[in-house]
């Protein structure tokens, strides 16, 4: 009996993602996209819902973030081994890159929920024998390379997993395309479909596009035009020479480069963005497409911290299953419940910053938490723009910083946006006591967004498609102060989930310093003071935006808009 016998007697969706993390010591996830497909794929496993998720392996991962005295990132491989963790798969299938045979393998990943559910994952591998030296190397690194390695890897990605799924007897009865590194797939679809020839006209396109955008749904993620690949021509026919003809290559993905978005765009029946605003900006982007919204959500049991979770399960049995029924914690749960959950977990994160950095933090204080992918639109400097009044409001208020990320290895200004941070802990350092957390991961995430009392955000409109970051944070009652962007529009109630920093224009953006001083000084630290106030934030957080931010309402919306249609 084949181990994959369990999960090819039905039809599946099919679940496409560059990166996915899978659990925290595996690095086949950089960020919040990569988490994001984990936490779909464990809400798919409690839902039992019939999905296949195809990933590559990245044998080196994304790497290992340390920082030096001097506050720069350095980056180390961070290696794993798929025998560890996977079995090996009984098929191989080849595609031609480059006028030459590429063999892919292929590892399965049984993803076990905590509620008994699994679900395959299927990761991607060149390194097998057949392969040449440079051709093993090309599923090692996440997001590594020049644009041909990158090619190359969404080749594995998008036609070879489509030709995996199929040696491996997979029933594939919708294509998810989770942001447009797989967009290729839909070339592999084009190829086998097609009309017969002896039904054509003269010089009607053999292709079944129709039939091809009937399988396929795509979720566009960032607004940031870095995250939408371009190829060119040039570069396409020499490593992926016709798939599908030139001239219906360029008007599916663009004349002038092959765009990996306008691809998956022109292919796919279902299209959404990942917040109501990120479906606006990306119909702008994208006039005459129709893009609809599915707001991201996250694995309620994941990022939910062991005191929560024993709180929720005595108070609100089932809620992991239902995570609706959290908007009853308002009445069913005792204020000092809230209140003790919350310090064994902010004990657990002032635990790690000791064993991390050796600094030792006071659990008295009010804490402030920002952790995310370090870029400049992220703008993780916005808090120390005006480090006179920020040293005047901890003078008479005092509180502590907790910050954490990694920045992509060729993003110069992020990696300069860590050594400032650096800089401006040296220089507070006799005021506000601050630390930086090395080497984020989700272990990290899970004890900073429980273990701190406010999460910041503070983007620049309107390039925060979704976060997820703030909505881990309500599952653990810690409230958010955040730029009016992404989720945040959806989520914020002002005073009863947190508190907006801003408004949510654009024009806004210019004067979020001022805003953010303002509302910390004025409204966040004063209410500290009164536990009473803050534990019905707390409160608000969870019974407004855990309830509805998790990714069982997401996976459930997803299942009847996008894959039965």
């Amino acid at each position: 009996m084949s181990m994959l016998d369990d999960f090819t007697h039905e039809p599946r969706i099919a679940y496409f993602s560059m990166e996915i993390a899978l659990q925290n010591d595996i690095p086949t996830y950089s960020g919040g996209l990569g988490v994001l497909a984990g936490d779909t794929m464990r809400s798919a496993t409690d839902l039992e819902l019939p999905v296949v998720a195809v990933t590559l392996v990245s044998r080196a991962g994304y790497f290992r973030q340390k920082i030096d005295a001097g506050g720069r990132q350095l980056e180390e491989p961070m290696h794993w081994q798929p025998a560890d963790h996977a079995e090996p798969l009984n098929a191989k299938v080849a595609v031609i890159m480059e006028n030459r045979e590429v063999w892919i393998s292929a590892w399965l990943y049984i993803l076990r929920g905590h509620m008994n559910g699994r679900q395959p994952i299927i990761l991607l591998d060149t390194d097998v024998a057949e392969n040449s030296a440079e051709d093993r190397r090309i599923t090692d690194r996440l997001y590594g390379g020049d644009n041909s390695y990158r090619l190359k890897q969404e080749i594995v990605l998008g036609i070879g997993g489509v030709r995996l799924l199929r040696a491996l007897g997979f029933e594939i009865r919708q294509y998810h395309m989770n942001e447009g590194h797989s967009a290729l797939l839909g070339l592999e679809l084009l190829h086998r479909f097609k009309y017969p020839s002896d039904d054509l006209r003269p010089g009607e396109s053999p292709y079944n596009i129709p039939q091809v955008r009937e399988l396929c749904c795509f979720t566009t993620h960032t607004p940031v035009e870095a995250g939408h690949d371009h190829f060119d021509y040039t570069l396409v026919q020499r490593v992926l020479g016709e798939v599908v003809d030139i001239a219906t290559l360029k008007r599916l993905a663009g004349d002038e480069s092959l765009n990996m978005t306008r691809l998956a765009l022109n292919l796919s029946e279902h299209v959404n963005g990942v917040a109501k605003r990120h479906a606006e900006v990306s119909r702008k982007m994208f006039p005459g497409y129709r893009v609809k919204a599915i707001t991201n959500g996250v694995h309620p049991y994941t990022w939910t911290s062991p005191g929560f979770i024993k709180l929720y399960d005595h108070h609100l049995p089932g809620w992991c299953h239902e995570p609706e029924l959290l908007v009853r914690a308002n009445c069913c749960i005792p204020d000092e419940d809230i209140l003790e959950a919350h310090r064994q977990a902010k004990t657990a994160l002032m635990d790690k910053i000791k064993a991390l950095t050796g600094a030792a933090f006071d659990s008295t204080l009010p804490t402030l938490g920002f952790a995310r992918r370090m870029t400049a639109y992220k703008r993780p400097d916005l808090l120390f723009s005006d480090i006179g009044r920020l040293k005047s409001i901890a003078r008479s208020q005092p509180f502590q910083i907790v910050l954490a990320g990694k920045a992509h290895p060729h993003d110069v200004t992020g990696k300069q946006l860590i050594e400032l941070l650096h800089r401006h802990m040296r220089e507070l350092g006799d005021i506000i006591n601050m630390t930086f957390l090395p080497g984020y991961d989700m272990d990290i995430a899970r004890l900073m967004v429980a273990g701190v009392d406010v999460w910041l955000n503070t983007p620049l409109r309107p390039m925060e498609a979704s976060g997820t970051s703030g909505m881990k944070a309500a599952f653990n009652g810690v409230p958010n102060l955040s730029v009016l962007d992404g989720w945040w529009i959806e989520g914020c109630i002002e005073g009863i989930t947190g508190w907006a920093v801003g408004d949510s224009m654009e024009s806004a953006n210019g004067n979020d310093a001022l805003a953010l001083y303002d509302k910390l000084e004025q409204v966040v630290l004063p209410l500290y003071q009164d536990p009473a106030g803050w534990v019905k934030v707390m409160k608000g957080a969870i019974c407004k935006n855990a309830s509805f931010f998790n990714s069982h309402r997401m996976m459930r919306r997803y299942t009847t808009e996008a894959y039965i249609r």
